[in-house]
């Protein structure tokens, strides 16, 4: 056709403009994510990113749309179900625009879920529909399996995105248990950017990389959609190759809890969801019947013709500032000469890609000593005193940059921790996470200062708590109960490590704690998303193992899938939601309910 002829062709579809070498430059588009699809599945490669142009996920059945020709992810997941046979996917949309293209092509398919969040401001931002609202779950057999979390302001932050990715998707991605994971990557949600107006900084995306990797035994397509600022879409895709290629994450800083508008947009999706997911059955709040950002537009109405000038005049002065928006570049990615060394026996046999602790780090006589009194009452049997030194060799080298994490295998954990957190209070950062898997007891002195925050699992019950950092979560069947030890991982757990924002993460495994195999390996991989990957994990003699696993995890293995989660007990998630409302005016990642949400839970609560 010429020119005059596609721009008449065009004019039937949706804001698309056709060049002579449209058709060309979209095979090549659908061509490369299918090579990717082939890529991963055949495992050529882990995971990986398709930069293409033009995008696709607005693209429809026999019509394009919205700068789109062919659905590139679309095409892709019908091509991995039958070329593969793969019986589950996951597509994830955090492009600043719904994907409305990708929900009509699957909202009858139950074995497609598809989430996506969306600048869409109550129906008034393209494409304008109303099948993008948080209402749409899906229809017939695939009810429940498209989620929508819409945006009704501007202006969403790093704690918005996460506090979605916690509350919403994460808890039911993992009962849904995806064999492949597709990301529909717009970073027109990205701060900067002229489409979405959104202050997330580029980071952001590699923390929410890192989240998705744990999922379908890692295997992870990211497709590039949307993304208008240059700086901002360039920052932010190399922030997920970057992760996609391993390298630690960035360390994450002043995240609080999500706006109003966040929490009431949440709140409306976990309720439209409570029907069709185990983890959300405790979910008390109903949708929001008037959002906070409905009542503003209201209110501007009324005021008239005058108000409407005068926001004429704010929205130029806006769009002034709008040009000037300007962000701290994201930090370098530190990527230490060692990933993972080990202190274990010669004879256990581990990934040959860790070092091992030397014996030649002798440790100072000075620290023999202050080991011997702090820890341990008359003689210390040799083996145990130089354990404790292997601990603190590896924290000497992640201090120093030498190490990216370590594991430990010791005759006395509770020792080995007790010594590890003293340690690491005193010499190597302010703020230290202790994840505790097990029964044993921890010293409420370790958190007394705020210096470290304690997470721990067990079937025990915890004694009444007096400290934000101490927090108890109590499982009836303890960490044996996947389900509700994933369930406390991803709405307790990883929100309050977040916020937290450790400088080093010592996650512990306790003698007899039963933690699955998969179910660690999970919680280990998860966790080197905080302190740009230092993690120190400790585990008792006896469980030998978990060694392996451990150590796979720490190289960045991908972890084994858990497979479809059932639904935790009843007792324990009124316990996990009890805990969850006590500590939740402490920490704001913790909250998914909007203000009203809030009184309605905790009459809820209170009934029970």
């Amino acid at each position: 056709m010429s020119l005059d002829e596609l721009r008449t062709f065009t004019q039937q579809y949706g804001d698309v403009y056709f060049h002579p070498n449209i058709y060309h430059c979209a095979k090549l588009a659908i061509g490369a994510t299918l090579q990717l699809v082939d890529s991963v599945m055949t495992g050529k490669v882990r995971n990986g990113m398709a930069l293409v142009r033009p995008p696709g996920h607005h693209s429809q059945r026999s019509a394009a749309n919205g700068f789109c020709v062919f659905n590139n992810v679309a095409i892709a997941a019908h091509y991995a179900k039958k070329q593969y046979g793969i019986k589950r996917v996951l597509i994830v949309d955090w492009d600043v625009h719904h994907g409305q293209g990708v929900q009509f092509a699957f909202e009858d398919d139950p074995s497609v879920l598809y989430f996506s969040w969306h600048r869409y401001e109550h129906q008034g931002f393209w494409p304008n529909l109303r099948e993008s609202d948080y209402d749409s779950v899906g229809k017939e057999k695939g009810a429940g399996f498209n989620i929508n979390v819409p945006w009704n302001k501007v202006g969403m932050e790093n704690s918005d995105y996460l506090s979605v990715f916690f509350h919403v998707l994460l808890p039911i991605a993992y009962e849904f248990s995806p064999d492949l994971v597709f990301v529909c990557a717009g970073f027109d949600s990205a701060i900067g950017d002229p489409e979405g107006h959104m202050c997330a900084t580029p980071d952001i995306f590699a923390h929410l990389t890192h989240l998705l990797k744990s999922l379908a035994g890692g295997k992870l397509c990211a497709v590039l959609e949307g993304g208008y600022n240059l700086t901002s879409l360039s920052q932010s895709v190399c922030q997920t190759v970057q992760t996609l290629l391993g390298d630690p994450a960035p360390q994450t800083s002043e995240l609080n809890g999500p706006c109003e508008s966040a929490l009431e947009s949440i709140q409306c999706v976990r309720s439209a969801h409570k029907p069709f997911w185990a983890c959300l059955k405790h979910t008390v709040a109903p949708p929001v019947s008037e959002p906070s950002t409905k009542r503003c537009k209201l209110a501007e109405k009324e005021e008239g013709v005058q108000a409407e000038e005068g926001q004429k005049e704010e929205g130029d002065g806006q769009k002034a500032e709008e040009e000037e928006v300007v962000w701290m570049k994201p930090p370098s990615r530190l990527a230490p000469p060692v990933h993972t060394e080990v202190a274990i026996p010669a004879d256990l046999e581990v990934p040959d890609r860790c070092d091992r602790v030397r014996s030649s780090l002798a440790p100072t006589l000075q620290i023999l000593q202050r080991l011997r009194d702090n820890f341990f009452e008359g003689s210390a049997e040799e083996e145990a005193l130089m354990s404790l030194c292997s601990v603190i060799a590896l924290f000497e080298k992640m201090k120093k940059q030498e190490i990216r994490n370590g594991l430990a295998l010791v005759p006395d954990v509770s020792v080995a921790m007790l010594c590890a957190a003293q340690h690491a209070r005193m010499s190597l950062t302010n703020r230290l996470l202790l994840v505790y898997l097990g029964d044993g007891e921890i010293p409420t002195y370790i958190t007394e200062d705020g210096k470290a925050l304690v997470v721990q699992i067990s079937s025990k019950e915890p004694e009444e708590q007096k400290s934000r950092y101490q927090v108890s979560v109590c499982l009836k069947k303890g960490c044996s109960d996947v389900a509700g030890l994933m369930q406390a991982v991803l709405c307790l757990l990883l929100p309050l490590a977040y916020e937290y924002d450790p400088g080093l993460v010592l996650l512990v495994q306790g003698p007899g704690s039963e933690v699955g195999k998969a179910a660690w390996a999970q919680i280990t991989s998860l966790l080197q998303g905080l302190a740009q990957g230092h993690t120190l994990a400790l585990i008792q003699e006896g469980e030998k193992e978990a060694v392996g696993t451990t150590a796979a995890s720490l190289l960045g293995d991908p972890a084994p899938s858990l497979g479809p989660l059932g639904a935790p007990l009843p007792e324990d998630m009124e316990a996990m939601e009890s805990l969850r409302q006590r500590l939740q005016t402490h920490w704001g990642l913790l909250q998914n309910a909007a203000a009203k949400g809030k009184e309605v839970e905790e009459k809820g609560q209170n009934q029970d």
